[in-house]
This record gives C-alpha cells, structure tokens and sequence, in this order.
C-alpha cells in the first residue's frame, strides 16, 4: 500500500487535533513541509450526524474532554472509542449518495461499490495484536472454511426486532442495548470449523472439526428441535428411534 489514508477530523479526533495543530503551530508544520496554505483554507467538512454529538463528533468530543494536543493519548483514545462505536451504531450518513442512511447499513454498500469499481479490494487483519497459546504471532489466513451465516437476512431481522422490542427484551443498560444492536449489524459471518483438535466432525464435510464456540451455539439451537429429528430418549442417535429416520 501506499501508507497514505484519508484524513477525516469531522469524525475520528486524532484527525481533528493534527488539523488543528498545524494552522496553530506553522514551526510544527513547516518540519513537515507543509506551508499554510495546505491547512489554513480548510475546515471540518461533516459527513455524519449523530444524536447528542452534532455533525462533527471529533469536536464535539474534543472539546468536552478538553483534548488540546497529541499528548493528551489516553482522553484521544477515549473520544476515538466513543466516536467510533456512536458513529456506527446511531450515526446518519449526511452527504454522498447514501445520505440518509445509517453508517452501519452505508457501510458494506459503499464497500462494494467500491470493490466493483476496482477502487478497493478485500484486506483482512487483527484490529490488535493477536498471540497464540504457544507464543505465536498470529496473522489472518485466506483458507477454505465453513461458516455460521448470522447475516441471513430473515434471521438478523427477526432477531432484531426482537432485541430492540423493550416489551420483549430487556438489556437493563442502555450501552448494553447499544452493542445488541451493533453487533447484529456487524457480525455476518462466523468461521466455526478447523482441521486440528478435539471437537465434533461437521457431518457433512468430515475433514472440518466444528471449533468450541461454534460448538456451544449450535447445539443450544438444536437442543430446540432435537426431539423432532432425534426422537425422545435417543442420546445415542439411534436411527430406529428418530422420528424422521435420521441417522
């Protein structure tokens, strides 16, 4: 890559305070060989609305934390986490083709609009470092697998409309409900299978191993069902015993 990024100090306050610092401080950028007419004419142009942080939350957030430069890292990094999570989950896309639409819904859209247009292409990494049980640093590997679509369309809906039902569900903590709803947004694919290890074969491709958590999900969902296609007292799957004879 070419290790340049967009800069947006509407919304991400790292942006917000290097713009600010250099119209504020031309010795500081002049080290950068950048001259004032590459900063000075510039203002945060807003992109996103978000209820209760304005159309331009690195400001807002900076301005309520009292972040005045780079040094302030810890402050940063909070207004980054909430600006980050606020403008996913709650915020509005304000400009573009796709004003008017929620971020998380503006987002895979613009992704593959992009990937279309040979603007983009498809790049996977940990969002922090990632180390095994034996010490290794792990990277992300473009492997075979099967996954849990928790994506499907009929299924996410049906289980937000659920989530975000206060007569039916109850989060107790309104962050709580917050990550609920974000996380039905985000999460479209789960990898549940590896090749190694202890575990339950997938029965339809016996070279995979059904991973732990994978695990776990599963049989909660079937344990719903299980009396219809195992039959009743059948643990061992017999197949005269399965109402439907499955083996």
């Amino acid at each position: 890559g070419t290790g340049v990024v967009t800069s947006v100090p509407s919304d991400a306050p790292d942006d917000h305070v290097a713009l600010q610092a250099l119209k504020d401080k031309p010795d500081f950028a002049a080290k950068y060989g950048i001259t004032p007419d590459m900063v000075e004419p510039f203002e945060v142009v807003p992109i996103i609305s978000i209820e209760g942080y304005g159309d331009a939350s690195a400001v807002f957030m900076c301005e309520k934390l009292g972040i005045k430069s780079f040094n302030d890292k810890a402050k940063l990094a909070q207004a980054k986490d909430e600006t980050y999570l606020k403008g996913f989950t709650i915020g509005v896309m304000t400009y573009g083709p796709h004003s008017g639409k929620k971020v998380s819904n503006a987002k895979p859209l613009i992704k593959d609009e992009m990937i279309k247009a040979g603007q983009a292409h498809l790049y996977f990494e940990p969002e922090s470092k990632v180390v095994s049980r034996t010490n290794d640093e792990c990277v992300v590997a473009s492997t075979d697998q099967w996954y849990l679509a928790y994506g499907e369309e009929s299924w996410c809906s049906a289980v937000k409309k659920h989530v975000l039902d206060d007569e039916k569900f109850t989060a107790y903590d309104t962050a709580s409900l917050e990550k609920y709803d974000a996380t039905l947004d985000w999460l479209k694919e789960w990898a549940c299978t590896r090749q190694f290890g202890l575990g339950t074969f997938l029965p339809w491709d016996k070279q995979w191993v059904i991973e732990s958590l994978s695990d776990s999900t599963i049989y909660m969902a079937y344990y719903t069902i299980a009396h219809y296609l195992q039959g009743e007292n059948n643990l061992n799957g017999e197949e005269s015993k399965s109402p439907e004879n499955i083996k």
